[in-house]
């Protein structure tokens, strides 16, 4: 095709493009059409190329019909539009290809000692390497993370990811393992093949660098990092949420890895399912492959990570006293191992007997947290008193705001302030559904945001409850 020819093609192609983002909305539109190109013409015959086969795929056969009826319109002898995987010979294309090569980054032409390149952490600009405690060796299995325990195994073991498996999405509370089996799927991969392309890093720093990109116009460097690595880990990806630019750019670099056969690693705080101010695509794309889960801690594993810790310490630590925190402290492993360390520390550095009524002396701050517990029934019952509305309430199926918004916010504590499941919580507001418990969750967290009296209700209900 001659000059004359693209430059005409590339017009057409801008009007049906108008054409669409009228229609179907401009975030649409840059989801499906952002990396869409125009290619070639020929009797009547358009080739567009996308970027990926996810992209053509849906294009083709959600928008084809409307590609084709917009340029027809446009150009009367178009009879047929495709869409194709190979990028086309664009004067955008030939630009990328003629400048300089785009040096590796940092972290590739530096190699850590020991493990080799392509390692991120954190929000900072450069990358730091994983914790070297954290293995597989020194991670405690108990019930609550056997499952997720073996599918972190297999990820690291695999030398080619299984599409079913793909992306591995870890999720669950704060403190009970997620980085711990991330870093550990990190230093197994490396260990296996020193040459693997493995980057870790946080969801702030993904979103800090692509501001960063953004803002210098270093979009094809950031690229170029992103999308041509083995092994791509992201921890929190929750902090992705709500970020709209971000967002998509972490689901057109996702795409390009799963479609080059690339393993992704993801952890969360929630499941897909309960991620708020996501859109649609993305959480589908989150859940496409194996999600694991790492539940509460159960007496018996949080005895066994504080036996296993205790064997390291510098002092010896009873019997009673490791039993004692197993009981008392059980919401959260890192909590747990820095009530040991705190007891180890005293007897170490004050020379005190380590005993269970030494650990209530100096954990007395964080047991009497641990001891206040509560429920479900103190929740509808504070908001009730709040909102000046009957207790019954709570459980009745009247839907007038003055009685769902109540209802809402006590959901929303219950979700916030107590270990029970969605189940749970709806059960216990007149036998609702989940899925009722989780709109009213999003819809608190929302008003939280635009409505500065629900957000003081809830954090009041909230001081009040665990005061």
């Amino acid at each position: 095709m001659d000059d004359e020819g693209r430059k005409e093609l590339e017009a057409q192609w801008t009007r049906v493009c108008d054409r669409l983002r009228k229609e179907i909305g401009d975030k649409a539109f840059k989801t499906w059409f952002g990396e869409v190109e125009p290619g070639e013409s020929k009797a009547g015959k358009v080739r567009l190329y996308a970027p990926t086969r996810f992209v053509r795929d849906w294009v083709s056969r959600h928008y084809g019909d409307r590609v084709l009826a917009y340029w027809h319109a446009v150009n009367p002898d178009v009879s047929s539009v495709e869409v194709n995987l190979v990028p086309p010979p664009t004067v955008k294309r030939n630009e990328i290809i003629a400048m300089p090569p785009v040096p590796a980054p940092q972290s590739f032409q530096q190699p850590m000692p020991k493990f080799g390149p392509a390692i991120g952490r954190g929000g900072d600009e450069g990358f730091s390497g994983p914790e070297a405690r954290y293995t597989f060796a020194n991670f405690v299995v108990g019930k609550p993370n056997e499952f997720a325990y073996a599918a972190a195994r297999n990820i690291a073991e695999q030398d080619k990811p299984l599409p079913e498996r793909n992306p591995l999405y870890i999720f669950g509370g704060v403190g009970l393992g997620k980085t711990h089996l991330m870093h550990a799927i990190w230093h197994a991969i490396r260990e296996r093949d020193p040459k693997t392309r493995v980057l870790y890093l946080t969801a702030e720093s993904f979103v800090n660098r692509f501001i960063t990109a953004l803002r210098t116009k270093n979009t094809g460097q950031f690229k170029e990092l992103f999308r041509n690595v083995d092994v791509l880990m992201v921890d929190d990806v929750q902090f992705i949420c709500g970020k709209e630019a971000s967002q998509d750019e972490f689901f057109f670099t996702f795409n390009s890895l799963v479609e080059q056969n690339k393993q992704i690693v993801l952890s969360s705080e929630k499941p897909p399912s309960e991620l708020q101010d996501i859109e649609e695509r993305m959480r589908s794309r989150l859940g496409s492959g194996l999600v694991a889960d790492i539940h509460s801690s159960t007496y018996e594993l949080r005895l066994s990570i504080l036996q296993t810790k205790a064997e390291g310490a510098r002092v010896p630590v009873p019997t009673n006293v490791l039993e004692f925190l197993a009981h008392k402290i059980s919401t959260n492993i890192r909590e747990l191992e820095g009530a040991l360390n705190r007891v180890v520390a005293h007897g170490q550095l004050i020379g005190r007997e380590i005993t269970v009524e030494m650990a209530q002396d100096v954990l007395h701050d964080l047991l009497r947290q641990a001891d206040r517990k509560v429920t479900v029934d103190e929740i509808q019952q504070r908001v009730a008193a709040h909102y000046n509305i009957k207790l019954a309430e709570m459980s009745s199926p009247r839907r007038a705001r003055s009685v769902a918004r109540p209802r809402q916010v006590a959901m929303y504590l219950a979700k916030q302030l107590t270990t029970l499941s969605l189940p749970q919580i709806g059960k216990r507001f007149g036998n609702r559904d989940h899925t009722t418990v989780m709109h009213a969750v999003r819809k608190i967290e929302e008003l939280k945001v635009s409505d500065i009296s629900i957000a003081e209700d809830v954090e009041l209900l909230k001081r009040q409850l665990q005061g």
